[in-house]
């Protein structure tokens, strides 16, 4: 299953090289063109000689995760932090660090053993290690190399009431919704860019812009939720199996009002069911690419993502096909002439 292959395969940032490959076999079949820039986004191309507005579509590729700072010479591994990542989500969990995926649970000092002052604070990443059962420093360094990164090691799996679990659903659910739009046909010019380093900073989402140079872009992306138990609902920010979010205002980006109302009135023609994104923090590509050049029409679409940036996340698998229908939606209205560029 798509979802399985993408949210399974490694991906931090900067080191996008396996998940690419991966969304690379998916896609090469149905492009007349794929590339890959100086800082590793992967971008493919569709019907470039059509007549008609470009329109890019955006999802990042890398994933929060660990790197490797030091091996102590007992043999365990001191870590820091690749993106946003949560110290309190941390302990116990297992890893899969570098090429080999070689297997580490995350330890600290066990409770047992803290004093009451210690109980009272959370462990901070300093007082974290990740344990692969190495004696040694050198035993360590068969397997493990500073420098090397871990990623959760959490495989997917369907579960309840239509929802599906796994690692890195920020933004594999997005990538997924571009290879799933990749493979059918339009009569637009389309460019698909799987983007890298979004979790520190969006750094790979503005030169992709700056060099595709399309008139509308709309960015897919796994966006926070929080509608569980005694959550205010203000503070929600989206709600899983609602439907697709569509941003008003995040840390980087103010929505364009015509490109919102616009697909608003795609989905609701097509029967598509929304909800809109109702916290400001956080962003997404969106941010570089709608400043890019002269500036972008852009607008971002989101798949609501509990436990966002932590070793499981859950999203609702109608919020994801229902994402897929609206983008295709979406570029049905840009070839009937909609969202008309000023």
């Amino acid at each position: 299953m798509l979802l399985k292959k993408l949210t399974e395969a490694m991906g931090p940032s900067g080191f996008e090289d396996e998940i690419r490959q991966v969304i690379y076999e998916e896609v090469r079949d149905y492009a007349d063109r794929v590339y890959t820039d100086s800082l590793g986004s992967l971008i493919v191309e569709k019907n470039g000689s059509q007549p008609g507005p470009k329109v890019l579509l955006c999802a990042h590729m890398d994933e929060v995760s660990l790197m490797i700072v030091q091996i102590e010479e007992n043999g365990l591994l001191r870590f820091r932090p690749i993106g946003g990542v949560d110290s309190r989500v941390l302990l116990a969990k297992p890893v899969r660090i570098g090429k080999r995926k070689m297997f580490g649970v995350i330890g600290s000092k066990p409770i047992h053993l803290q004093s009451s002052a210690e109980r009272e604070k959370p462990v901070s990443i300093e007082q974290m290690f990740i344990d692969i059962g190495a004696k040694t420093k050198e035993e360590a360094e068969k397997w493990v190399q500073p420098g090397d990164c871990a990623v959760f090691a959490t495989d997917y799996q369907e579960i309840g009431q239509r929802c599906a679990k796994s690692k890195s659903f920020d933004d594999r659910v997005g990538c997924a919704v571009l290879v799933e739009t990749i493979k059918k046909s339009f009569d637009i010019p389309l460019v698909f860019a799987f983007t890298v380093q979004e979790e520190i900073g969006l750094r790979g989402a503005g030169p992709v812009a700056y060099r595709v140079n399309p008139d509308i872009a709309l960015i897919l992306e796994g966006t926070v939720c929080f509608d569980v138990m005694g959550a205010p609902g203000h503070g929600q920010g989206t709600v899983m199996g609602k439907g697709p979010a569509l941003s008003v205002i995040d840390s980087s980006t103010i929505a364009n009002q015509y490109f919102l109302q616009h697909m608003l009135q795609v989905a609701e023609a097509a029967g598509i069911p929304y909800q809109f994104r109702r916290v400001s923090g956080g962003g997404n590509d969106a941010g570089r690419v709608h400043i890019a050049r002269g500036g972008i029409l852009t607008g971002a679409v989101s798949v609501p993502t509990r436990y966002i940036h932590a070793p499981a996340q859950l999203i609702s698998l109608d919020d994801y096909e229902n994402t897929i229908r609206l983008v295709e939606a979406f570029l049905r209205s840009v070839e009937k002439g909609g969202l008309r560029l000023a």
